[in-house]
């Protein structure tokens, strides 16, 4: 058969569902093989670096390797972005490019560009086939590395002219390795330090958002009394309604969450990562901390663990449970007024009747709107502060955002991702305006598609972020102001239909009607960002942690 044909059976084997992406001329032969699979499915789409968004949040749902393509030059120049967002993200992603041909070539340079060298930092493996009969060996290869813990990006680039070759290669059978179980002495090391603690705390990270983390984590909760609070990326691993949850770090420090922190004399640290932004920093002489994770700690200036439990997360945990107990030496009295003021003050403005809305009362609105298995995918911008500060998620996998990369452009895209991983669950997209103009071509996508599908754009006019923190550097405003498009036209432009919110009480209502709805519905929704100074700067300055 031809190397393209082996290629299409290579992925068929591994039990890809879907590629997303831009084909060019380069991969036409690749694109002719495709055609005759009955397994996998291309998603055509309207830029790479959406397609490669989707194909990330596609492996990050699932824990299977997402598929993206693109042809040579400027089409593989666009994964680069996708390639970070999953390699600093976790997700296990392949990204496929084509290449001009390498034996012989009458065109010159053109469109050359050296990807495979581009993407070697960006990538756990960056490889160009050379060779027909290798494509079995590099294709498993590349999907055991992308999925291995800690999971993330490949790169593989097939030119024409190995993709037409004959070969007699066959496909090898997929294996899977399990994580060896963390060494007992490590585990006993961690149950005295816990022992031994007054106020201890567990912190849930990214990592631990795996299956059979969730069952463990809340008996080790539940058995113990212990209080927890979550990164970022740890949002929802166990349901945040749960009597002993804190809150999130969404801020790196002086949060209410951040009272109970610096109280602790011991951090339970359970699947972080230092390439999360950081949800406390630690200081020489400060509280311990134990290190549980699939992988060995990257010590950092504000994170050097003193007990490392290195091994398969719940494993550790439910070991850890068992030996630990109840604990009476305990004093958690002070997390337990620290869950007071939280509740007292983060979600103080939920009924705001001002608009444009205040951020506190638009979340408020989309966690009442969304059942408990809806899934929000936010794109990056300030909102995603307050997302991750006041929006309780009830179920792992249901306020996906990006903590790691933090970048803009793939709140549209990780929705359409997620929602063909979860078809008959209710799905929105959440996207300041400046992040979802970067893509917002895959409106047209999306509906292509038949997508039921929610976009929310919250429209402030500006880089809100960034004024937010020129605003806390004592900067005046400037060069953050932009116009936008009539994004209910814009919308209605590609076959959805467009919806402007006109005031604060029609919110709701709308909102729960787009969701029952079919077919792709955007909101566009004025925002009123003052609360982020007067609550995210000037109150909490005036926290005095005291209690």
């Amino acid at each position: 058969m031809k190397a393209s044909d082996l290629l299409v059976k290579a992925l068929e084997n591994e039990g890809v569902e879907y590629i997303f992406g831009i084909p060019g001329e380069e991969n036409l032969d690749f694109l002719n093989s495709l055609k005759d699979s009955t397994q996998i499915k291309l998603i055509l789409t309207r830029h790479e670096q959406a397609a490669g968004f989707m194909a990330a949040t596609y492996g990050r749902l699932t824990g299977k390797m997402g598929v993206c393509l693109s042809t040579l030059g400027p089409g593989a120049t666009n994964f680069v972005t996708s390639a970070a967002y999953a390699q600093l993200g976790g997700m296990p992603l392949l990204m496929i490019a084509g290449q001009k041909p390498i034996k012989a070539s009458k065109q010159g340079q053109f469109q050359i560009v050296d990807v495979v060298g581009l993407m070697k930092p960006l990538t756990k493996i960056s490889s160009q086939v050379v060779n027909g009969n290798n494509i079995p060996n590099m294709v498993r290869e590349a999907f055991r590395f992308g999925r291995e813990e800690r999971p993330g990006a490949v790169y593989l680039e097939l030119p024409e002219d190995i993709a037409r070759e004959e070969t007699t290669a066959t496909v090898f059978s997929p294996s899977n390795a399990r994580i060896p179980f963390a060494d007992s002495r490590s585990i006993d090391q961690a149950v005295e330090l816990i022992k031994q603690a007054k106020r201890p705390l567990l912190l849930v990270g990214a990592a631990a958002n795996r299956k059979r983390t969730t069952k463990a984590l809340l008996d080790f909760i539940d058995n113990t009394g212990i209080y927890f609070f979550g990164t970022q990326m740890g949002i929802g691993v166990v349901d945040e309604r749960h009597e002993r949850f804190l809150g999130t770090a969404a801020l790196s420090d002086g949060d209410y969450v951040h009272c109970a922190i610096d109280r602790a004399d011991l951090i339970i640290n359970i699947g972080h990562d230092v390439i999360e932004k950081p949800p406390f920093f630690m200081e020489e002489g400060g509280k311990k901390v134990i290190h549980v994770n699939f992988l060995s700690a990257k010590v950092d200036d504000v994170y050097f663990p003193q007990v490392e439990v290195v091994g398969d997360i719940a494993t550790s945990i439910s070991e850890m449970a068992d030996k630990v107990g109840k604990v009476d030496t305990w004093d958690l009295e002070y997390f337990g007024r620290v869950k007071e003021d939280v509740e007292k003050f983060v979600g103080n403005k939920d009924d705001d009747p001002r608009f444009p809305i205040v951020p506190q009362r638009f979340v408020a609105d989309t966690r009442r709107a969304m059942p408990s298995n809806g899934i929000i995918c936010l794109d990056n911008g300030i909102y995603k502060v307050w997302y991750a500060r006041n929006y309780k998620a009830y179920e792992p996998n249901t306020l996906l955002l990006d903590n790691a990369l933090a970048t803009m452009g793939a709140g549209l895209p990780s929705a359409m991702g997620a929602k063909m991983v979860n078809p008959d669950v209710k799905v929105m997209a959440i996207c300041g305006d400046g992040g979802f103009m970067m893509n917002s071509q895959e409106l047209e996508t999306a509906v292509r598609l038949e997508m039921d599908l929610v976009v929310l754009v919250l429209r402030d006019n500006a880089y809100g972020m960034i004024k937010w923190k020129q605003t806390g550097m004592g900067f005046d405003n400037f060069g953050l102001d932009y116009g936008n498009p009539d994004f209910v036209k814009y919308a209605e432009s590609y076959g959805a239909r467009g919806i402007r919110i006109e005031s604060c009480e029609s919110f709701l209502p709308t909102l729960k009607e787009a969701l029952d709805s079919k077919g792709v519905t955007l909101i566009e929704l004025p925002v009123d960002y003052s609360e982020n100074e007067l609550t995210l700067i000037e109150e909490l300055k005036q926290k005095t942690c005291l209690l």
